[in-house]
């Protein structure tokens, strides 16, 4: 057992959360609007533009959009690639885009958003609320977590099925 957490610890030591070394290659620094009207906002342009990538997948898997979801996770992952210390989490971005359905997206999602999470638990935020919300039903009875600039839950794992389904888990709040 020992041996299992270890193994989790240092998976979370080594996940994409490396927030002060990135490429040069950032993009603007764009504020993700909630739909209730907040707005999460990063320092680090890159980082703000890796939130911003990965809300529009979530909002993809959300809507229940196959090809929506592939094309985010495509973009997702040319921006993961490029920064220092996320190129694993870009390859998870590349199984989510070549995924052969939705099903097989939302699976993969779970690990993206796993490494992400700690990416954002680290990163330097300005402005907004950035919610980690879980679906314990998600990934047959495994549960999944995602990001959300918005409290209310919508379930990228189930889409329209069980839209609701889940909780806000943690809330990361500015320094």
């Amino acid at each position: 057992m020992n041996k299992y957490i270890g193994a989790v610890l240092l998976f979370a030591l080594f996940s994409c959360q490396n927030t002060e070394h990135h490429a040069a290659a950032a993009a603007d620094s764009t504020e993700v609007p909630a739909k209730s009207g907040s707005a999460v906002s990063l320092k680090e342009p890159a980082v703000q533009a890796i939130y911003t990538d990965y809300i529009v997948l979530k909002n993809a898997l959300v809507d229940t959009k196959y090809e929506e979801a592939k094309a985010a996770a495509k973009v997702l992952s040319a921006k993961l690639a490029v920064f220092q210390g996320c190129e694993n989490t870009a390859l998870i971005a590349d199984k989510i885009k070549d995924a052969k359905n939705i099903e097989e997206q939302r699976k993969e999602f779970t690990f993206l958003s796993s490494d992400v999470i700690a990416m954002f638990k680290h990163a330097d935020l300005l402005s907004g609320t950035i919610y980690v919300q879980h679906c314990p039903m998600a990934n047959h009875g495994d549960g999944g977590d995602w990001l959300s600039s918005d409290k209310k839950i919508q379930n990228p794992y189930y889409g329209s099925e069980m839209m609701d389904c889940g909780a806000v888990i943690e809330e990361i709040k500015g320094k």
